[in-house]
């Protein structure tokens, strides 16, 4: 169909009318309401002229959608806003003025004349806001007290300069700020309308403290100190200050003072040497803690629990840096961990439910801290056996584990306290979801942990526990036997409790020890091929552990589908659905301990790597006879595309000989054909099978050295036709590739191969003659797999017979004139790109149609 306009044109024709009648359609809406509200007033005559007559609307020009031309005008700005701009605009022009004329024009007066001016200028600009308050302008006094303040800070900088030049610039500023501060607050308090002055009083009172320990020399204790009592003075402003505005500022300069200080005293005592240094820094924390729960105990509910979290920090940095003052290496971390588990005790203190709930938030990020302390042995111990890939059966490595690790020993000696600080707060968490009744009974006044909580407990103390044993034998230092053995008997332990975790319920006990116990297998396993002996035994106990963690949980899994009521609940329908999910884990597991053993095997009796593909296959071999007998339970399917997986391993292994890569294909021939007399596995076994025996036959065709491949497929080519033919006639409706396609592939594919090969021209003719003839057949039969095969060996053969023309000719052509073609063959492609569809489609629909 030809559009006349096109359609872009037409559409923006378009949506340039419906904005005209958009347009109209507002203005019609606006005199309505103007109507209405003439015939909503009073019979009495208005006292404004009418409305003018309703004339028509002017044309529209078209706008954009995304404008809103149309509707009520935008109402004028109010005069309050525009006398706040003025006056702004006013304040800030003359405060640049009178900074201009201290630092320029100071000089080029007398000093009479300098105090007259300043003075006679400040006291105006201090005394003209009572005045405009009380006449009704707050906004005007405002500006001039901003003006006044300014000019406060310019008379302390004359005062510096003139009288008392010789004073040390941070003291004196230290005074001048502690005396602008005083004298802004009684001007707030005194004009309490104005809102500038007391928020300007609290900041300013930020600096005289600290500017006097500058002024001093002191050290960093005496600024913490400083800073400690401004964040005390801000955090009794806060709680008793006049005003929003005074509060929210006293607040925000308390956290800012507040954590600068208490930052400068733990500094001070973590780097303290002994107990009596860290002492003082100690008593700063303290006093920051207390000041944090006194501010928190008035504060809002969000405030309220930061104050406790601040608080509960500086008292564990305060104890903590006293008793770990002086200790070498990691040992520190139990103590500050001892000190935040002691925390946890402000659960039944006095205090307000959110200062509590604070004090655990602290409790839990100083054991998270700890956690985090001593997670790189773990990571050290899990990543580093990855080394013994290239160093497969070398030998028991120097240094027993740490060898193996290739980390050195002093590393290790400084991260001695980290399977301490694992398994105590592993043990921590035990306890809490072994006794969880009693700990929310404990801490129902402070926290009401829901059910999730218990089951994240548990899911703490199994990684934690399991992190821990996995960095101990590497921080002890034990031999590699003795650290294999002990990987290894952890792994088993992780799965008993995965198995006893998943069959008892769902709250993450299980998966989680599932994941740790892959991931030590995973770990424990590439450790031990740093010998035959350990590789043995690693891999028997894994293979025997996943294995028994799959039948357990296949029995679990068929007890808990039997045991479902007819309409059972979500909560039992999900937990047989896990077991049933989760037992294919382990059970392709056992199927990889196994393939690793049989590659082991061979190894062993020095087989090359070919020559051991055949005993890697007893594992596919294995897992097509469990497949058989697990038929309908969700770990079949698993376990099979494990075994499958193997078989692939098997002919990567096979792929340098091709006489032994035929045999490996033919095996794995075999064991697809027994699959496929499963009626659930049947379709896809079977193609593999067919697959992989011509595949087989080829390879051993070519290894064999036979250059005329057809005096050996054609025999077997024509019996599977004639018992194609004979089953077509009994059952017109198989399909095609059923009855023809094994048999024409049989000689076309090793024909084709042979015949981009042959240097000659009797062979492609030949061939190419023949899959012309199967096309031309297909087409007219309608049958599919005779139209591909035939169509694709012939297009093969083509492009083969005339590669070498095309190469020619393209090398004569232009450089440019290629690049050229393609694109103009992608124009044409494009503009006519539906067409190109339906052609597409139809051909779909007439290949679907064959059989």
């Amino acid at each position: 169909m030809e559009h006349v306009p096109p359609p872009a044109e037409e559409l923006a024709l378009l949506d340039r009318e419906l904005a005209r009648l958009d347009a109209h359609r507002s203005q019609l809406l606006v005199r309505r309401a103007w109507l209405v509200s003439v015939l909503a007033q009073p019979v009495a005559r208005p006292a404004v002229p009418p409305a003018p007559p309703f004339a028509p609307p002017a044309p529209v020009r078209p706008q954009s959608p995304f404008t809103a031309p149309f509707g009520p005008p935008a109402p004028p700005a109010g005069p309050r806003s525009a006398q706040n701009v003025l006056l702004t605009l006013g304040g800030l022009l003359l405060t640049i003025a009178a900074i201009a004329f201290t630092l320029v024009s100071w000089g080029h007066m007398g000093i009479g004349g300098r105090s007259a001016v300043l003075g006679v200028v400040t006291v105006a600009a201090l005394s003209a806001p009572a005045v405009l308050v009380r006449r009704g302008l707050p906004s005007t006094a405002e500006a001039l007290a901003a003006l006044a303040s300014v000019l406060m800070v310019l008379d302390a900088y004359a005062l510096h300069r003139v009288a008392v030049p010789e004073a040390g610039g941070p003291g004196f500023a230290a005074v001048a700020s502690a005396v602008l501060a005083v004298l802004w607050g009684a001007y707030g308090l005194l004009l309490d309308r104005l809102r500038l002055p007391l928020p300007l009083a609290v900041v300013t009172a930020q600096l005289p403290l600290v500017l006097w320990a500058w002024s001093a020399g002191a050290g960093a204790m005496a600024f913490g100190w400083a800073l400690l009592v401004t964040a005390a003075l801000d955090c009794a402003i806060a709680v008793r200050g006049k005003g929003v505005a005074v509060r929210v500022t006293a607040c925000v300069c308390c956290w800012a003072t507040g954590l600068l200080g208490l930052l400068v005293a733990l500094g001070q005592s973590v780097s303290a040497d002994a107990a009596a240094a860290a002492a003082a820094p100690g008593a700063l924390l303290l006093v920051g803690a207390a000041v944090a729960v006194s501010g928190a105990w008035c504060a809002p509910e969000g405030l309220a629990v930061a104050g406790g979290v601040v608080a509960g920090l500086g008292g564990v940095a305060a104890v903590g840096g006293v008793l770990a003052a002086g200790v070498t290496g990691s040992w520190s971390v139990p103590l500050y961990l001892l000190c935040g588990v002691v925390l946890l005790a402000a659960v039944r203190a006095p205090l307000p439910r959110r200062v509590g709930q604070g004090l655990v938030w602290a409790s839990s990020a100083v054991v998270a801290g700890a956690v985090l302390a001593a997670v790189p042995p773990v990571g050290l111990s899990l990543t580093e056996a990855v080394s013994q890939l290239v160093r497969v059966w070398s030998g028991e490595p120097d240094g027993g584990v740490r060898g193996a690790l290739g980390v050195e020993g002093p590393a290790w000696s400084a991260m001695a306290s980290a399977p301490v600080v694992l398994l105590a707060v592993a043990a921590l968490s035990g306890a809490a979801y072994r006794s969880w009744g009693r700990l929310v009974r404990v801490a129902g006044p402070v926290l009401v942990p829901g059910a999730a909580w218990r089951g994240a407990a548990g899911a703490v103390a199994v990684v934690l526990g399991w992190a821990g044993f996995t960095a101990l034998p590497a921080v002890l230092g034990l031999s590699y036997a003795a650290a294999v053995s002990v990987h290894a008997a952890l792994v088993a332990g992780v799965f008993a409790v995965a198995v006893r975790g998943l069959r008892r319920g769902t709250d993450g006990v299980g998966p989680t020890a599932l994941a740790c116990g892959l991931v030590g297998a995973v770990s424990v396993g590439m450790l031990s091929l740093a010998t035959q002996a350990a590789t043995y035994a690693v891999f028997t106990v894994l293979l025997v552990v996943f294995g028994a963690a799959a039948v357990v949980l296949g029995g679990a899994a068929v007890s808990a589908a039997r045991s479902l009521p007819p309409l059972p609940t979500v909560q039992a329908a999900r937990a047989a659905g896990v077991l049933r999910t989760v037992q294919a884990v382990p059970a392709c597991g056992a199927v990889v301990c196994g393939l690793v053993l049989a590659r082991a095997a061979g190894a062993s009796w020095g087989l090359a790597g070919y020559r051991a593909a055949p005993v890697v296959l007893v594992v596919p071999a294995v897992t097509v006879l469990l497949g058989a007998r697990l038929r309908g339970r969700p770990s079949a399917l698993p376990v099979e595309l494990t075994g499958a997986v193997a078989g692939v391993v098997a002919v990567g292994m096979a792929v340098p000989d091709r006489p032994f890569l035929a045999l490996v294909l033919a095996l794995c021939g075999v064991l697809a054909a027994g699959t496929a007399v499963r009626p659930e596995r049947r379709p896809a076994a079977g193609y593999l099978a067919t697959a992989l025996f011509v595949l087989a036959a080829w390879l051993r065709l070519s290894a064999s050295g036979v250059s005329t491949p057809e005096a050996y497929t054609l025999p077997v080519t024509l019996p599977a036709l004639a018992v194609g033919m004979l089953r077509r006639r009994r059952d017109r409706e198989a399909s095609s590739w059923t009855a023809y396609g094994a048999g024409l592939a049989a000689t076309l594919v090793p024909s084709l191969f042979a015949a981009w090969a042959d240097p000659h021209w009797v062979r492609p003719l030949l061939l190419g003659a023949a899959a012309l003839v199967i096309t031309l057949a297909g087409a007219r039969l309608r049958l599919q797999a005779l139209l591909l095969l035939g169509g694709a060996v012939l297009a093969l053969d083509a492009l083969h017979e005339l590669a070498p023309y095309v190469v020619q000719v393209v090398g004569a052509l232009p450089r440019w004139l290629p690049p050229a073609l393609a694109g103009v063959l992608l124009l044409v492609v494009g503009a006519t790109y539906e067409q190109r569809l339906r052609d597409a489609r139809r051909l779909k629909d007439a290949l679907g149609r064959m059989r």
